[in-house]
C-alpha cells in the first residue's frame, strides 16, 4: 500500500533476530519455516460470518480452548495470519477476523468504520462467539485497535502481542499522507488498489517498503486481499472511509491507561520498517504497565508477521507460557 514514495529494494536478507526481555539471540532466514502456510482456497473454505449489529463479521477459526484474536493491518485481512494460526492452533482457539471496511466483512448499512467503531465491533464480535477474554495478536492499524480494546475493555484481554503498529506519538504515520489525500479525493481505489489487481508485479514493486521479501505479496495473496476492497461501489466507499478514519489519532491520551494495565504485553518489531518510527517499540515497552520487553527482527519490514509466522508463534507461545 502506497503509504509513502516507495524506495527501491536493495537485496534485503534477515541478518538475525535480537531479543529483549526474554534473553538470547537467534537467527532467522527466508528458509526458516519448514512448512508452507495454508493456501487461499483452504483459508476461504474455513471462512465464517458472525452476525453482529455492526454487520456480518468475516473470520477464520482454528483450534480449541482459550481464545486468541488476531487483528490484521491496513488493506489486508485475516489471511495475513494464516501461518500463525497453523502454528498456534494446538494451543489456542485462534480467530482471525476481517475488520470493517476491509476483507470480506459485510458492514451494516450506515455503520461507521472508524477506529472507535472497530473496537466496539470487536467486543460485539466476541460476544457473538461467547468469548469472554482473549489473547490479542495484532500489527499495523490492527495494533492501534488492539491498544484501544485493551484500555477500554481490560477485562476482555488476557495478554497482548504487538508487531509494528501505531503508537500514541505516531498515529497515523506520516507515510500515510498521500493515501489519505487519495481517499479524500475519492480516487483511492483507482489510484492504488485497482492497478495492483491488474498488475501483480506492480503491486510487488510498490510494496517494497512493506514486505521484507520481493516475492510478496504473492499472486495468491494479491487475489485474496485486494479484489474485495473494490468489488462493489459500496466497498469502494468503505475502504476510503476506513482510510479517512485513520487520519485523527485515537490514541491521544492512552499512555497513562496503558501504564495502569496489568495485562502482560510483548512487542516484536521489524527494524527494516520505513512506515512507523523506529522508536515505536521502545515507546510501547515504556508505556505498558506489564511489558515483557521487545524482540527486534533485523531488517524485517512492516508485514513481516505474514512472512515470518514462526517468529510470531514463538513469541506468542512464550507470552502464553505454553510449550513450543
Amino acid at each position: 500500500m502506497r503509504r509513502r514514495e516507495f524506495l527501491a529494494l536493495t537485496g534485503v536478507t534477515l541478518a538475525g533476530v535480537v531479543m529483549g526481555g526474554y534473553g538470547s539471540c537467534v537467527n532467522a532466514s527466508p528458509g526458516a519455516n519448514a512448512s508452507q502456510p495454508m493456501n487461499a482456497a483452504a483459508y476461504r473454505a474455513l471462512r465464517r460470518y458472525a452476525k453482529t449489529p455492526f454487520g456480518d463479521i468475516a473470520y477464520v477459526e482454528r483450534g480449541n480452548g482459550a481464545a486468541a484474536l488476531f487483528v490484521h493491518g491496513y488493506l489486508l485481512n485475516g489471511f495475513q495470519w494464516r501461518g500463525a494460526l497453523e502454528r498456534l492452533s494446538a494451543h489456542r482457539r485462534c480467530i482471525a477476523l476481517d475488520l470493517m471496511g476491509l476483507g470480506y466483512t459485510e458492514v451494516a448499512q450506515g455503520q461507521s468504520v472508524t477506529p472507535d467503531a472497530q473496537v466496539a465491533m470487536m467486543v460485539s464480535f466476541l460476544d457473538a462467539l461467547s468469548i469472554d477474554k482473549v489473547d490479542i495478536v495484532a500489527s499495523d492499524s490492527g495494533g492501534q485497535a488492539a491498544q484501544l480494546l485493551l484500555v477500554r475493555h481490560p477485562a476482555r484481554v488476557r495478554s497482548i502481542l504487538l508487531a509494528n503498529c501505531d503508537t500514541e506519538p505516531d498515529s497515523p504515520p506520516a507515510a500515510l499522507k498521500k493515501t489519505l489525500e487519495w481517499a479524500h479525493a475519492g480516487t483511492l481505489p483507482e489510484r492504488l488498489i485497482a492497478p495492483w489487481i491488474a498488475d501483480k508485479d506492480r503491486a510487488r514493486r510498490e510494496y517494497r517498503d512493506l514486505y521484507t521479501y520481493p516475492t510478496n505479496p504473492t499472486d495468491e495473496a494479491n487475489e485474496y486481499y485486494f479484489p474485495p476492497l473494490i468489488s462493489t461501489p459500496r466497498r469502494r466507499e468503505l475502504v476510503q472511509a476506513y482510510t479517512i478514519g485513520l487520519e485523527h489519532n485515537p490514541l491521544i491520551g492512552i499512555g497513562p491507561l496503558l501504564k495502569r494495565s496489568s495485562v502482560p504485553a510483548r512487542i516484536v518489531w521489524g527494524t527494516g520498517d520505513t512506515i512507523f518510527s523506529p522508536v515505536g517499540p521502545d515507546y510501547l515497552d515504556r508505556s505498558f504497565g506489564h511489558s515483557l520487553g521487545v524482540r527486534r527482527v533485523e531488517q524485517a519490514k512492516l508485514f513481516f508477521p505474514e512472512e515470518l509466522p514462526d517468529v510470531v508463534a514463538e513469541e506468542a507461545r512464550r507470552l502464553w507460557n505454553v510449550p513450543g
